[in-house]
């Protein structure tokens, strides 16, 4: 399946990088992954063992790449069962997201790119920044200004511009959109391109191989929802591939505060004037409107998932159990912690939570 746009159908450019169909202004998308086991390179490490996986890359050309992916599954009790816990946490720069922003960054400087900007509430910035320093490319990154300072600083450390932006997440993007306008710089949006939705799909295939089975429900923090579609999708890629008959049970933890999914899925799109962007501690998952919405509710219509909202006195509740586990993560992945809570009474065996984001990558 190649990149297309969802709106007219069109594919991808084969050249240039630009963030929406130039024809239409539409969203591209990836919606069908292809996997083949007979193409995995176990002699590669991590996500580039699957780069067979990621569409619109060359065979041959160089990753840009710092060591993501191959991260721990480990197993723990919680709620009186095994719960396997996957360690995104423990990437390169302290997030899940350096799975997406290796492919991204490879795909960039593929087609010729020095000098790129993304907006973030923190570890997607991050995650570029040190990339982009990786590939020798020059970053500017939008953040509000409220942002965790450890993700800040990590940006600032890497060589990347600061843009701090007042405002909620929403205004970030809108700045970042306006400075577009005048320029001719590439977007490396980790929202609006596709091609990191097969790196979190890596994921996925990790998970089937250190388990030994598909899961029978995955919970992950939910956003744009990038991470919880691709590795939907690479559970779908393995099962068209003929290795398993079944799909895992996904559940996206939002929290209450800004939870657009969890609201549409349970009352419909007369809903959408009900959604909040109120403050959260879990900054990494408030996104009023996610991109790619329609996909992700599409994954409860068909019976195969979930939202679940997290109250805020839960969230680090949910951060001090995990650490007790040994397990030190920031608030957006602690809210699966209340997520798994709601839900492991009637979850099917196995359940696999994934923990996205670093505590160190948290100062309060």
């Amino acid at each position: 399946m190649k990149i297309i746009c969802t709106n007219c159908k069109r594919l991808y450019p084969e050249s240039g990088t630009p963030y929406k169909c130039p024809k239409c202004g539409g969203l591209f998308d990836i919606p069908e992954l292809v996997f083949d086991s007979r193409q995995v390179d176990y002699t590669a490490r991590g996500i580039w063992r699957y780069r067979h996986t990621f569409e619109g890359l060359s065979a041959d050309y160089e990753p840009v790449s710092l060591g993501e992916g191959g991260t721990p599954l480990l197993w723990s009790q919680a709620f009186g069962r095994q719960i396997a816990f996957k360690c995104e946490y423990l990437n390169p720069t302290g997030s899940f997201k350096d799975r997406g922003t290796s492919v991204i960054t490879t795909f960039l400087k593929s087609r010729g790119v020095h000098s790129a900007v993304e907006d973030s509430s923190g570890n997607a910035g991050a995650s570029f920044a040190a990339y982009a320093a990786r590939a020798g490319m020059r970053a500017g990154i939008y953040t509000p200004e409220a942002a965790s300072g450890p993700k800040r600083k990590q940006i600032e450390f890497h060589g990347a511009e600061l843009h701090p932006i007042a405002g909620t997440r929403s205004d970030v993007t809108a700045a970042l959109e306006a400075s577009l306008e005048s320029s001719e710089i590439a977007y490396a949006s980790h929202a609006y391109l596709p091609v990191n939705i097969p790196g979190y799909a890596t994921a996925a295939y990790e998970i089937y191989e250190q388990a030994g089975c598909v899961p029978g429900a995955v919970i992950v923090p939910a956003g744009q929802g990038g991470l919880l579609l691709g590795i939907y999708r690479g559970f779908q890629a393995l099962k068209r591939a003929g290795l398993t008959y079944s799909l895992p049970y996904m559940v996206g933890a939002q929290a209450r505060a800004c939870s657009p999914l969890w609201v549409i899925s349970t009352s419909g799109m007369s809903a959408l004037g009900f959604i909040t962007e109120g403050q959260t501690l879990a900054e990494g998952v408030r996104v009023k409107r996610p991109l790619r919405a329609g996909p992700l509710l599409q994954i409860v219509e068909a019976g195969h998932g979930e939202y679940i909202p997290v109250d805020e006195a839960d969230i680090l509740r949910g951060r001090d159990e995990l650490a007790q586990r040994g397990l030190y993560v920031e608030p957006t992945s602690a809210i699966t912690w209340s997520a798994l809570e709601q839900t492991a009474n009637r979850l099917p065996d196995p359940v696999v939570v994934v923990l996205t984001g670093s505590g160190y990558k948290y100062n309060k």
